[in-house]
Formats: structure tokens, sequence, C-alpha cells
């Protein structure tokens, strides 16, 4: 190979007319705007460079932190002040100053020098503590309406047991009244309510987010979410209104109604506590205890998997107002509660609003409304009518062949019912419950505009109001292909379907954070959401789900224990790895290095956990390549042998955690990892690999691969492995077999081959299973089987992997392989098929990264953005007899590998032309 980078920077640096332009902006703290609750003693600075010059990189840092505005605008850190320190880091530097106190909120700036002599503040930024500590509760106290019998907790139930406690929890609500006669300077509330709360002040919603605080392993951890309440907070008397709701709390095992697991941690409950401060210095807390008065709420019921149903005829007028009669409620009751800790996550948040796109009379009166869009969603009713009028509705993914609604694709019975008031235009929404739907079927009710001769209810409005969790976007691609514009949605609606407080698989049936699309999906995640703290969600998740002798179950949290086949639904290796893989991935994804620290003993633990497991060094338990396409109904692994995805996931995670070791300076365990893996690198190869055909174990696409990508082939076999992966697709018509756990690594593995024409012919139809064949059967979301069949789920987070070949083969946005958080950046487009055009964005951790190609005739052109504070290898297809130019301007040196040109650059946006 003919390979030679040319110092292009100075080159290029020539052409440019320097400006003075210089910007600091997008400050983070923990990954976050200005955050409010941190309970972390260090926490993450951030920021990102904006320059006008070309090849602009940062040389020297000083941060200040102050606990007050004054300070820091007269250019004093009285927290922290860090000094100037040569340096280029500009992503998770870690807070260095005097120990942070609960509540208290500080100020911070950050002052960056350039290597073009330029320096410049940045604006101010702030975060607030949370509460560091039980005492800084102030006393506060979980309280309830009622207390579930001990003997009937259940915070494990296994699957298939019969229940032998049925009831239907009263969801409550509570109010206190607060007499403020100072002027406010400050009032944060910080406050939890298992399963979900809805805190309103004054009659009016507190916070724009649904389904808070996040969902966790409640026997070991509940979140608590931060408000600042200070513009809010008046003279005079204060309301505070409460309403809980069960989540995976409870799951209330009411007859009639679905619900896929048994949980029951305890019935709902709240605490909290308000702290103010006043202009003249003095502070006050109200805490939650039997002060509170509570009462049953209008929602007569509410499962996260069965439904919600609201009597609007239960309803108190102004309950969460001032001077509201309480004295019929009753005095809260303190109950205990599990340990509390800061919501890092981003919240759920409503974000589409889908109207209907046809509303259809069936012949049994109901009328279905089609959204067009399958997602997670909950509906929104506007309805008039008399009082007792009842509305049910049924939410589906598919319709029968009569036109109405099935939902045996997703469990059920699970519908919602409203019980009208006959107060004119009555509006609800379900507070409690979401779930993945496209149609809605509603009983009782006549669509507005429509013939209603039995002077039914009639139906205002409705709507699906899709929510998520609300990280960031990120990511951005389009292409010339409009199959592949159109598999993107499809994926990305997957993915929003399935981003809550956890990666669920699906909005519906389970809403289970199955761990195998941590590490699977996450680039392809990553690719599109800022989703840093989600992932170290689903650590501490996997942390708190681990078991005695170190077992990382399937899902986590764990509200279930899977009994059904063995232990196949408890332990898969391809699944429990998540807990090594991931924090690695963080590492190199956004550069954080707490997360290897924090997780370590949870990992050494889990390797441990699979090294009892290993018979021989070979791991043979669990699902093995789920859903691939074999002669059966897809399921277990079909093609490949148990084994071998278990034991090369295995190998991946020994040769990981010892990376991890080594970076943390365990050096010791390091080699420890590295020994074992080379004895199970060369089990794998011994019991697998026939040195005769190349071929692992049955040579399926999924075996082949993941021996390639994960490293367990000898250096002088690969080529003939990968050779034999590509005349399987081939042979097969150009058509993949591989499933959950394969699909992935065969992209990797043709992606790094540069065979990403291969890539193209898989995926550019219709007529063999695939996202193709999904679309053409109507499919608006990625569906849990490729052949999008209507007995599974259709909205699926698995199986979506094609998006990350999406960015990184047609887009070409790549880390480099010793890139931390893509400082170090490789465009590669890939020009495949009929390709003839592509545009893709990502917006890193140093800034947004750009690749935008087209290429008409002979002439190929690449514009490209580089962030300030990295630089990047660019390869532009090219032959010897074309000609180079950037912005116009021939470059005589350059880079050669097979067809393609090598350019080095720094920051900055470059317009290069082949031709």
């Amino acid at each position: 190979m003919n390979r030679f980078i040319a110092v292009f920077v100075l080159v290029l640096s020539s052409m440019v007319t320097y400006s003075q332009q210089l910007k600091v902006d997008a400050l983070s703290c923990e990954y976050k705007s200005n955050p409010l609750g941190l309970d972390i003693l260090q926490p993450k600075l951030s920021w990102k460079l904006q320059a006008e010059n070309r090849n602009t990189s940062q040389t020297h840092f000083q941060i200040l932190v102050s606990d007050n505005l004054k300070d820091l605008q007269a250019n004093k850190g009285n927290v922290w002040d860090s000094k100037k320190i040569a340096s280029n880091q500009s992503v998770n530097i870690i807070y260095s100053g005097t120990k942070l106190i609960s509540t208290k909120k500080y100020y911070w700036k950050v002052k960056v020098w350039d290597n073009h002599n330029l320096s410049v503040w940045s604006e101010t930024a702030y975060w607030q503590m949370g509460l560091l500590s039980k005492a800084d509760w102030k006393n506060a106290q979980w309280i309830a309406y009622d207390k579930i019998a001990d003997s009937n907790v259940n915070i494990l139930p296994v699957d298939g047991k019969k229940d032998t406690f049925k009831e239907n929890n009263i969801l409550p609500i509570f109010r206190k009244s607060v007499n403020v006669i100072k002027t406010v300077k400050s009032a944060t509330l910080f406050i939890s309510g298992l399963g979900h709360f809805e805190c309103s002040l004054n009659g009016k919603k507190v916070g724009d987010d649904f389904l808070a605080p996040g969902w966790t392993k409640y026997d070991k951890e509940a979140l608590y979410v931060t408000y600042d309440l200070t513009n809010s907070i008046k003279t005079g008397e204060n309301v505070f209104g409460v309403m809980l709701g069960n989540g995976f709390y409870y799951i209330p095992p009411v007859s009639g109604r679905y619900r896929k697991l048994k949980v029951a941690f305890g019935y709902p409950k709240m605490i909290c506590r308000l702290a103010i401060e006043y202009t003249d210095g003095t502070k006050t807390d109200v805490v939650s205890n039997s002060s509170w008065k509570t009462a049953p709420s209008p929602i007569t019921f509410s499962s996260i998997f069965g439904g919600e149903d609201y009597n609007a005829n239960l309803e108190q007028k102004g309950w969460n107002l001032p001077k509201f009669n309480d004295s019929n409620w009753k005095s809260a009751l303190p109950v205990d509660g599990p340990e509390l800790n800061a919501q890092k996550e981003e919240p759920i948040q409503i974000f589409d609003r889908f109207a209907a796109k046809t509303i259809t009379e069936v012949a049994n009166k109901d009328w279905i409304y089609d959204f067009g869009q399958n997602s997670s969603a909950i509906i929104e009713l506007k309805v008039s009518g008399k009082k007792g009028d009842t509305i049910r509705i049924t939410p589906a993914e598919l319709l029968k062949e009569d036109g109405l609604v099935t939902q045996k694709n997703i469990g059920g019975p699970s519908y919602f019912n409203y019980i009208l008031k006959g107060d004119g235009i009555e509006t609800w929404r379900p507070k409690f419950m979401y779930t993945g739907f496209r149609y809605l079927q509603v009983k009782g009710g006549v669509p507005k505009g429509k013939n209603n001769p039995s002077n039914k209810a009639v139906i205002e409005d409705l709507k699906a109001l899709h929510i998520r969790n609300a990280a960031t976007t990120v990511g951005s691609f389009s292409s010339s292909n409009e199959l592949f514009n159109q598999t993107f949605d499809l994926i990305n609606w997957s993915v929003k379907s399935n981003m809550m407080s956890v990666f669920t698989d699906c909005p519906h049936r389970e809403k289970l954070g199955w761990l195998e699309q941590l590490h699977l999906m996450g680039s392809s995640i990553s690719y599109n959401y800022d989703v840093a703290p989600l992932f170290k969600k689903a650590l501490q998740d996997m942390k708190n789900s681990q078991t005695a002798d170190g077992l990382i179950p399937e899902i986590a949290p764990e509200y279930v224990k899977f009994e059904w086949g063995g232990d196949m639904f408890r332990d898969s290796p391809e699944w429990g790895s998540s807990s090594i893989l991931l924090p690695w991935y963080l590492y190199k994804w956004y550069g954080d290095q707490q997360a290897m620290v924090d997780y370590y003993p949870m990992m050494q633990r889990y390797i441990s956990y699979l090294k009892t497991k290993a018979n021989n060094h070979i791991l043979s338990q669990g699902l093995g390549d789920w859903y691939d396409l074999g002669p059966n109904a897809p399921g277990v692994s079909q093609l490949t042998p148990m084994g071998v995805t278990g034991t090369a996931i295995y190998y991946y995670d020994l040769k990981t955690l010892a990376k991890i070791a080594t970076k943390i300076g365990k050096t010791q365990d390091a080699e420890t990892y590295e020994k074992l893996a080379v004895e199970v690198k060369k089990a794998f190869n011994h019991k697998f690999f026939n040195a005769e055909t190349k071929q692992y174990a049955s040579g399926s696409q999924t075996a082949n691969a993941m021996a390639v990508y994960l490293g367990l082939v000898n250096e002088k076999d690969k080529k003939a492995v990968v050779e034999n992966i590509i005349k399987d697709i081939r042979n097969r018509d150009n058509s993949l077999t591989a499933g959950d756990i394969g699909y992935r690594y065969l992209l990797r593995v043709l992606e790094d081959e540069g065979r990403s024409d291969v890539i193209f012919d898989m995926n550019s139809r219709a007529d063999k299973p695939g996202y193709g064949m999904q679309l053409a059967k109507g499919a608006t979301a990625l569906t849990e089987s490729w052949a999008a069949l209507t007995t599974v789920s259709n909205n699926h987070l698995m199986l979506g992997h094609l998006m990350e070949w999406f960015y990184s083969g047609v887009g070409g946005i790549r880390q480099d392989e010793e890139s931390i958080a893509w400082n170090k950046i490789k465009i590669e487009p890939e020009i495949v098929g009929d390709l003839t055009s592509a545009n893709t964005s990502y917006n890193s951790p140093y800034g947004t990264i750009a690749s935008n190609w087209k290429k008409i005739g002979n002439v190929f052109e690449l514009e490209v953005t580089i962030p300030a504070n990295t630089n990047a290898e660019i390869y532009i297809p090219f032959r010897t007899n074309q000609t180079l130019t950037e912005s116009n301007q021939k470059i005589e040196k350059f880079g050669l590998e097979t067809n393609r040109a090598i350019v080095k650059i720094g920051s900055g946006t470059y317009l290069f032309k082949v031709q």
C-alpha cells in the first residue's frame, strides 16, 4: 500500500485571511446546560470552541467558579480558580475547587487561549447542587395514602406464577398550603413520587416533564427531580398539589387488564423538600410529612401496561388552589422509602403532536383513528357530552382484516376509559401510562361532524402525543437514495419510541430494558442523540440488578425473573456484556473516564461470573443470535450454534476490560484479563474454526463476522473468512441472515474491509426480509422481525444497526482508532451503488462534524466541517489521472491509498473537488 499524508494544514493556512473571531460556547456540566440538583461532588465541565480561523486549537484554559455572580463578573473565582492551564482539553474537566454545598448555586465561566494568540471569556453558566446526604432532606418523610402489607410486596416476581394478591390500589392526591410573607430570593423543590408524580403549584403544572422521575430498581434506589420555583412562588398562600401514579412501582392485578409482570414494591408514595431563601438572608424549608393532606384522585385505575381510567365526576374542583377546604381529607401516612439519588438523565417530554390522517367508522359502530405513525405516545382527548358518558379508547399498532384494532402482538386488553362530568368541552390526557400505537379505536363517542343519531358524546378532537427522553438531537442524515432516507426514519422512530428513562425493547408489550441494545445499537443512537447521561443511568440500573453471584441479568432494572426456558431469558453473555462494553464506549464517545472507575467492581464481578459458567472457556448459555433468519419462526438462534456468540462476546469483554484496567491504573488486572483472553481465543478457534474451509461453526454470517470483528480470527486466515462472508451473502442473492446479535458485526466487518458495496446491495431492496420489506409492508417504525411479522412488535429497538453505517459509511464520519471523544476524526465516505449525494452531520463533544458530498458525472465534491480543537484525515475518492482541488486551488501533494487521496487538515470548513 502506497500511503503518504501531506502536511496539508500548512498549505491551507496560507490561503486563509485571519479574522479575529473566537468564541467559547455550549458550556455544560455533567452533560447538561445549567443543570439543577447535582449530587456529584466533583462535576465534570465541558465547552466547545467556535472559530473562524482554520486550524484552531486550544492551547490553554482557565476556569472560574464562584458562589455569586458579582465575584464572577469581576473575574474572581472564590470557589475555584484553576489558573491558566496549558492544555487542549475541553471535555470533562473535573471540578477541583472547595467542597460543594447542598442546594447552593454555582456560577462558572472559562477563558480559552488558542494557537492564533487569541483569547476570550465564555458567557456565564451555572449549576445548582442537589441534596448530598440524608440529613439534607431536613426530616422530610415519605408519605402515602395507604401502605401495602409486607406480605404482598413482590420486588422480583417470577414469570408464569399465579397471583395470590389482587387489588386495585387507590391513586392519591396530596396538598399542602404554604404561606409566604417575605420576598423570595430563591425557591427550589426537590421531589420524588413513586412510581411517578405530577406536581402543581397554585393549580399550574410544575415542569414540562412526563412520567417523572425515571424508573429504577426501587429496592435499591429512587430518583428525585429538582425544579426552580423562584419565579412561581407568590406572596401569600401557595398550594402544592401532587398526584401519584403506579408506573413500575406497583402494577395492579386487575382482572381484564393486561400486565406483563406482577411487580409490587409498594403503593404510591412521595417525598419532597421545598428550600426557600428570602432576600433578607433568612431561609425556610417545607417538607413532606403527616401535615400534608391526602385523598383519592379521579384516576380510578392506572397500569403501565393495562391503561388508565379517569372519572371526571370524582374531581374536587380547586383541590390544588388556595382557599380549598380539605377538612374531609385525611392526614398523609408516613411510610418507609428507598435511598434517594438525583435524576441525571434528561426527563421524558412531549415532542410530536399527531392529528388523525383518517377517521373511519367500522361495523360495530366504533371509530378508528389512524395517525399515520407508530410511536411511543399518550392520547389527548377533547370531548363533550352528558354526565356519565364513557369513552373507551383502545390503542394498537395494527388492524385486523375487519378494520378493528388488534392487540395480539402487543399484549392486551390495554385501554383508556374516560367518564364525562358533562361540563362543556372536557380535555384529558392519561398522566401515568404511555404505550406504542398508530391506531386508536374509540367506543362510546362520535367524531365531531359525523352523523350521531344516538346523541353519543362528541369527540371534539383526539391526538397522539409522542413522548421520549429529551436527549438533544445531535445528528442528521439524508442521501440521494430515498429508500435509505426512509430506512433512516424507520430506525429513528424505533429509537425515539424506546428512549425513555431506560432503553426499552418496545413501548407497549414489555417496556423493559433489554441490555444487548446498549452496546449493539449504542453507536447508532449516539450519532443521533446526546445520550451519555442515559447510558450512565443504564450502568447504575445494571449495578442495582446484579445478583450476589455476579450475574448481570438480561434486563435492567430487573422487574421480573424470567424462568421460561430455564435461564435462557436471564443469562445471556451477549446481553449482560453491556456492563463491560458500555463504560468503554462512554469513554471513547464522550471522554468519560469516571464511568470506568465507578463501575469497575461491577465489571470484575461479571467477568468472574462468566468464568465460572465457561466450560473449557466456552460459554453456551442464553439466546444466541436472537431472531436470525432461519427455516423456522424467529426466536432463539437457528443458524449459529450456541456458544459462538456468547464466547466471542466473552473474549471481547476480556480484551475490553484489559484496556479499561490499563486506563485506570489496574495493570496487574489487565495482565490477568489479557492472559485469559488468549486462552479463550485458543479454545474458540479449536472448537469452532475449520482450517480447511476457513469457516467458523456453521459458516453463518453471524459466526464468521463476529470472529473477524471481535479479533478472534488469526491474521493469516482473516481474508479468507471475509471472502466466505461475502460469498454467503452473494449466494443468497444479497440477502442477510444475521439476527439481533450478529447483524451489527456483519455490517462492521463489511465496512472495515471496504465492502460497503455489499452493504448497499443487501439493503437496497424490498423483496427480501429487511428494512425495505418492512417499509413495503407499511411499517413506520422498525419492527421486531426482519419480515415485519404481524404476530410480533412493530416498534422495536433491535436490528437498527444500519443507522451506524449511514453515518460512518455513507457519510464517512468516523473516529480515528486513537481518538477519544472525537478529537481525531476520519472522513471517508463510501460512494457505492446508485448514490450520488449524501449530507451527514454529527455534533460531537468538540462541535459539529459535517460531511456533504455529491457526484455529478466525473466530478466529485466533498464539503467537510471539522470542529476547533480537533484534526482530521480526509479520504477522497481519487484516481491518478484526476485533479484534486480545495476551494478551487489545486493540491499538489497528498497521500495516496487504493483509489483514495488522503489529506490531513485541522479545523474549519473545506470544499474538495476531484475531476
